[in-house]
């Protein structure tokens, strides 16, 4: 059984590294074999990964979509996660779940807790901002 993939008009999404973009109509695709795929509301461009745990969360969909760099994507990821804790030790339960999955190759499962990690660096930078 496949991934079953309804995309609305105009949708993006990126399967095993191409970049496919909807027609005017809805359609449903689907994949039959195991290959990662990214929906448009999971993509971060480059140049949108402003703050520390959304440059993390590019690293590992770097790791997702192009595993054939993979040992440079996992050095980069460690400098950011060790740079990050120094910053906010509080995130290590975060870190934790997500290295983990990174461990593990469970890449798709490390960006949704990465999807944490970007809230949780949201909640503390609102909080510092409070005087």
């Amino acid at each position: 059984m496949g991934l079953k993939i309804a995309l609305k008009p105009k949708e993006r999404v990126i399967i095993a590294g191409a970049a496919i973009v909807n027609g005017p109509s809805p359609a449903t695709l689907l994949v039959e074999n195991n290959v990662p795929v990214l929906r448009a509301k999971d993509i971060l461009k480059e140049r949108e990964a402003q703050t520390p745990s959304q440059k993390i969360y590019f690293i590992i969909q770097l790791m997702y979509l192009d595993p054939d760099n993979l040992p440079s994507h996992h050095k980069l990821y460690w400098q950011h996660v060790r740079s990050f804790l120094k910053a906010a030790p509080s995130a290590l339960g975060l870190i934790d779940a997500i290295s983990t999955h990174i461990l593990s190759a469970n890449y798709y499962r490390a960006l949704k807790s990465a999807r944490k990690l970007i809230s949780y660096e949201t909640k503390l930078i609102a909080e510092a901002k409070v005087p």
